[in-house]
């Protein structure tokens, strides 16, 4: 046996350094022989040999961060070099399976990408990777996925422990992409898990919340856990995400970080001096995060300004053999400098967030009437969006008997939005109370927008309310009929007893605050919705789908909206249908309103024409108490109801021209008298002068009822009063 000949060192023996190169090599180009040759004999002067720089000494135990695993086709260990005492617990033993050594969360995505580079020879490198130790604390790497050196078969994956200030780069950036305070700690607690077994976020309840807390006195803390790591199963009492931590522990810990002074990093080395500082079993099974012998780094999140103000603290728990050096500390100390801005951007946005939520919930909504059923149902976006958005959606009784319906779109997200949304809302319902149509009301509405963009009388800087849509119903309970406009809006969904159900053809208008020269007027689409009837109003974030048009979106809501049977609860069924539509992560708000048509009955109704004479207001008269008779009346509602309908029959006779309308409906808590005529002049409630000849009739109809009023038609005008029974 030739003596200069020896075995091949396996893998494990190989330094980590001398793998990895390895199975570098075959990614980088090599120069052929006869290039090498001629180089060789290049006819160029040699230069002169430049002296040796001997090499760098390797680094010392502690500053080693390369390891080195080979995996066979089966991604199974076949050798490794993990002997830096940076991954001291990882339990890579020969003949296991790599993906051992992950969170279970994260085997799919690697199992993947190890068998991506055996079939196709392309690296993957440079990937942020958790290996999973054996105590069940995790190692932040980068991982690289490189093809075996030949003869070897297989892969070589190289792990280098993330160096300190490309991980403060790394968490740094990775803390700043989420406005939910929630998913911002847990990012800051993935991030300083780096130095660690365990990692804990706990934020001021104010924080959590949302409130001010710059301007709230330095008292006691009271703090509740955000966010742990890594994800396994606690010990009983131990505090957990969206747990307060016991009133002792806030208290000890606010004073040692010395709140009402300079904040200050803590650092307890080991298990006994916490369990002497705690000084109760309660607390020690409520903070310390097992049985171990433990040494915790506590990290006050600092908002600037003056004085500066504690949002909360980080807590890093790691075992007692390895303590914290002063360049960790350091270390850990800027990363939460640099992320505290972060969580107070997100409590700022949890706050925004609430307070438009409130408006929102505020303006839905209520109850429902005797004539139609309604059910809305609301979901704002998910919290990391840009907001809470300007969707709105209400229902609400009109004076003279009739259901108004109405849902909006306000562009953008925040609190302008919501105080656009609210100001519209609330003119809608006003104008339409006074008697407006539908298309009257878009009118305004459309003038107000246009107001608020404007650069002197805007509502905030920087927001713009142009584009906004908004979809108006109102339905008449006695001719079973729906006059409807739309501003850009989605059409509604109509789901007839007896009929295919399907949008209603509106016709297509631009958004509010339009340009002028796009502006058109606003039309009026009235169409028929006998009782039973369902009409779904929506926003379209319900719809919206980007892996398919609108249309289907919409198609896709009205099959849902025809399953709901004439029997079910509104309610629950609105919420089914939103649960079948909305997607899981909203970008949008999500906005349901049904309405199930009930009307009034045949019988609890009566509408006469009379011609506009001198005997119109007698000829009512003996018509509506023969009828009231028939309903059974009492004698002082029918002698009100009497007075009522012969001034305004009278008034309509004197002041309007053709023929006059004279409707009385029976409803659940008294009757409603009605008078059409085509006139266009609006009765006036005068002071009635003891001398005055004229408006007497209107004093008297305004004391005989509840409440009276004026709406406007195609034709003239409508004048109604309520009696109580």
């Amino acid at each position: 046996m030739d003596s200069t000949s020896s075995p091949s060192p396996s893998p494990s023996s190989s330094s980590p350094f001398d793998t990895v190169s390895s199975a570098l090599g075959r990614y980088i180009p090599r120069r052929s022989g006869a290039a090498a040759a001629t180089d060789s004999t290049d006819a160029r002067p040699a230069r002169p040999a430049r002296p040796r720089v001997p090499p760098t000494p390797a680094p010392g135990p502690q500053e080693q961060i390369l390891g080195a695993v080979n995996l066979d086709q089966d991604l199974k260990i076949t050798g490794c070099n993990l002997d830096a005492p940076v991954f001291a617990g990882l339990d890579a033993v020969i003949g296991s399976p790599f993906v051992d050594l992950l969170p279970s969360g994260d085997v799919p995505t690697v199992t993947r990408r190890l068998r991506q580079v055996l079939d196709t020879g392309e690296p993957h490198v440079a990937r942020v990777q958790r290996l999973r130790r054996a105590d069940g604390s995790e190692l932040v790497v980068s991982m690289s996925i490189l093809a075996a050196a030949a003869p070897q078969e297989g892969l070589t994956v190289s792990l280098i422990a993330m160096a300190r200030r490309l991980h403060l780069y790394a968490a740094e950036t990775a803390i700043g992409t989420s406005l939910d305070i929630g998913e911002t700690a847990q990012s800051l607690a993935e991030s300083l898990l780096a130095w660690g077994d365990v990692a804990a976020v706990d934020l001021d309840f104010a924080v959590w919340t949302g409130e001010g807390v710059a301007e709230r006195p330095q008292g006691r803390i009271r703090l509740r856990r955000a966010a742990l790591v890594p994800d396994r199963v606690w010990p009983e009492g131990y505090a957990t995400p969206g747990e307060d931590l016991p009133r002792d522990a806030s208290r000890l810990l606010s004073q040692a970080i010395r709140r009402d002074d300079a904040a200050q990093a803590l650092v307890i080395p080991d298990r006994a001096a916490i369990e002497r500082v705690l000084g109760s079993p309660r607390l020690v099974r409520a903070l310390v995060p097992s049985d171990r012998a433990a040494g915790v780094a506590c990290i006050p999140l600092i908002l600037d300004g003056t004085p500066p103000v504690v949002l909360g603290l980080a807590e890093i728990w790691r075992r007692a053999d390895r303590p914290f050096g002063d360049g960790e500390l350091l270390d850990l100390q800027e990363l939460v400098a640099r992320t505290s801005h972060h969580v107070d951007l997100a409590r700022r946005h949890q706050r925004e967030h609430t307070q438009v939520l409130a408006l929102q919930r505020r303006l839905l909504p209520r109850t429902s009437g005797d004539t139609i059923e309604t059910a809305s149902v609301y979901q704002p976006a998910t919290p990391d969006s840009a907001g809470v958005g300007g969707d709105w959606v209400n229902s609400f009784p009109l004076p003279d008997g009739r259901t108004a319906l109405v849902v909006g779109d306000v562009v953008g997200h925040g609190l302008g939005a919501a105080a656009t949304m609210g100001q519209l809302s609330m003119e809608a319902r006003a104008l339409l109370s006074a008697g407006l149509a539908p298309d009257e009301v878009l009118e305004h509405l459309d003038e107000t927008v246009s107001l608020l963009d404007d650069a002197e009388s805007g509502l905030a800087a920087g927001y713009s309310a142009l584009g906004s849509t908004c979809c108006i119903a109102v339905y008449d309970p006695v001719s079973h009929r729906v006059a409807l406009s739309s501003a850009g809006h989605l059409p509604p969904v109509l789901v007839p007893p007896d009929g295919p159900a399907g949008p209603v053809a509106v016709g297509p208008h631009p958004g509010l605050g339009a340009e002028f020269a796009l502006r058109e007027p606003f039309g009026v689409h009235a169409f028929a919705a006998p009782p039973g009837s369902l009409l779904a109003l929506y926003t379209d974030g319900l719809v919206e789908d980007p892996a398919v048009s609108i249309d289907e979106g919409i198609g896709r809501l009205t099959d849902a909206v025809a399953t709901v049977h004439p029997w079910d609860a509104l309610q629950q069924a609105a919420r089914h249908v939103v649960s079948e539509l909305a997607p899981g992560r909203r970008r949008d708000d999500v906005t349901l309103l049904l309405a199930r048509m009930i009307g009034y009955r045949k019988g609890d109704t009566a509408t006469w024409r009379l011609p506009a004479r001198d005997d119109a207001a007698a000829r009512a008269r003996t018509l509506v108490s023969a009828l009231l008779r028939q309903w059974r009346t009492r004698d002082v509602t029918r002698d009100s109801v009497l007075l009522v309908v012969d001034e305004l029959v009278a008034n309509a006779v004197r002041f309007a021209t053709g023929p006059l309308t004279v409707r009385l409906i029976r409803t659940g808590n008294g009757l409603l008298c009605e008078v059409g005529d085509t006139g266009t002049g609006r009765p006036r409630l005068g002071r009635g002068e003891l001398l005055d000849d004229g408006g007497r009739g209107l004093h008297v109809v305004h004391r005989l009822t509840t409440r009276w009023g004026v709406r406007w038609t195609d034709t003239g005008k409508v004048v109604w009063a309520a009696v109580a029974r």
